[in-house]
């Protein structure tokens, strides 16, 4: 875990090489990607069955391609109540926040008489990629599903990794409580291929979304085009502003709520109480040891952890702002947490107050959690009902509206050397 104080001779130095740090996956993973998804765009079925053999260990001919949803029913009427209970408030939840986002077309006429707007229409078919590595998350599931259902997407399709044939039944009744339309047991770059290009058994999408490992990423940076992309998402990571009157134990959790999703997490403090500090970084070593992913944890914490110790919390912003990060927890009373909110630029999700940790944002606050990563945030969004819509701009002259700036078009066109252009409109002129 690094140390740092904003009153060290070395501090921008420092935290230009902790802004700086590479923690996305150090194999070179592209050429490995160009060759399945070429592989899938030419072989189709076979070549996904074929890298589901070798990477997944089964057999797609023995386990079959498709989870049924009878099956998803099965699951979902399988949990246990409180569970099914959770798990039903979360996706009530999350299915209203982004109700609310779908945005409102537009339709007027200007001063001169042209109509002009817009309208939004979601795509066809959305594929929604859920992990099923290193572990299994329901939540994702509704995350993805949810904001498609709410945008109007007639067709959407998950796929997901079964390791050994393996499914979680948890997301499998999230996929029931979601509404998806097909679920298929294939993971990894191929499966992204298969969503992207089709195959004789699975029909194309047109927007691919949800997080992945380092392969899922780089197929989706490689099939933009062919598909629309959420983004290309890293590994996680949490950054907390917290005055010294917070529980250390509590801020400790928090930190250590990303540093257990993958080795190359990161979860930064940053704190103008040097003794609290402390008694954080004490907690997080203690309740390391305390928690079944600990491997994970201390490995994540030890490499990319770091606290930062600042004059004030508003020598903070400028320093957050430049991690831009997926997650940042607000620590303080509600009216000092909302000052400094005002003036955060960069951030993916803002978490306000000592009783509003990341976590619940990850379940059942509503908002999405699938969010830009790696500085990322300094120019996107987390995922939306907008991921899944498209804009279509439209417009309307008569004969006056064409008369009042018609002139100024063929004027363009002739100096852009465009004649065709120009004869189109002057003709309608009289010209």
């Amino acid at each position: 875990m690094i140390r740092l104080t904003t009153t060290d001779p070395r501090f921008d130095a420092d935290f230009a090489a902790l802004v700086n740090a590479r923690r996305e996956a150090d194999a070179d993973v592209a050429r490995d990607v160009q060759t399945i998804v070429r592989a899938v765009r030419d072989e189709g079925d076979a070549a996904v069955a074929a890298y589901t053999k070798r990477l997944d260990g089964h057999d797609l001919a023995e386990t079959g391609w498709r989870i049924e949803r009878a099956d998803l029913l099965a699951a979902y009427e399988g949990l246990p109540l409180d569970l099914r209970a959770a798990l039903e408030l979360a996706a009530e939840r999350i299915a209203a926040y982004h109700t609310k986002q779908i945005p409102a077309d537009r339709d007027e006429t200007d001063s001169v008489g042209v109509r002009l707007g817009a309208r939004w229409r979601a795509v066809d078919a959305a594929g929604v990629y859920v992990p099923g590595g290193r572990a299994a998350y329901p939540s994702s599931v509704l995350m993805n599903a949810l904001p498609a259902k709410a945008a109007g997407v007639e067709r959407l399709v998950m796929v997901t990794p079964t390791p050994k044939g393996q499914v979680n039944p948890l997301v499998l009744a999230a996929a029931h409580l979601a509404g998806v339309d097909e679920v298929w047991r294939i993971g990894g770059a191929q499966a992204i291929a298969a969503l992207a290009y089709g195959t004789a058994r699975i029909k194309p999408v047109d927007v691919v979304t949800g997080p992945g490992n380092a392969w899922v990423a780089e197929a989706k940076r490689q099939l933009y085009g062919v598909v629309g992309i959420d983004m290309v998402a890293g590994p996680s990571e949490i950054v907390v502003i917290a005055d010294g009157a917070n529980d250390p134990d509590w801020i400790a959790a928090d930190l250590l709520s990303q540093s257990e999703h993958d080795p190359t997490s990161q979860s930064i403090l940053f704190t103008d109480d040097a003794l609290f500090a402390d008694a954080v970084a004490d907690a997080v070593d203690r309740q390391i040891g305390e928690l079944s992913t600990r491997d994970v944890s201390r490995q994540a914490w030890d490499a990319n952890g770091a606290i930062v110790v600042v004059g004030t919390l508003d020598e903070a912003l400028p320093l957050v702002d430049r991690l831009a990060p997926e997650h940042l927890e607000i620590a303080c009373d509600a009216d000092v947490a909302e000052g400094l909110f005002d003036r955060v630029r960069h951030a993916g999700s803002v978490f306000l107050g000592r009783h509003t940790p990341e976590a619940v944002g990850d379940y059942v606050a509503g908002p999405n959690h699938v969010l830009p990563t790696g500085r990322r945030a300094r120019f996107s969004s987390g995922l939306s009902v907008l991921d899944f819509m498209k804009r279509t701009s439209f417009l309307a002259c008569d004969a006056t509206a064409l008369a009042a700036i018609g002139p100024a078009a063929v004027a363009l066109a002739e100096a852009e050397g465009l004649p065709a252009h120009a004869r189109s409109v002057a003709l309608r002129l009289g010209a």
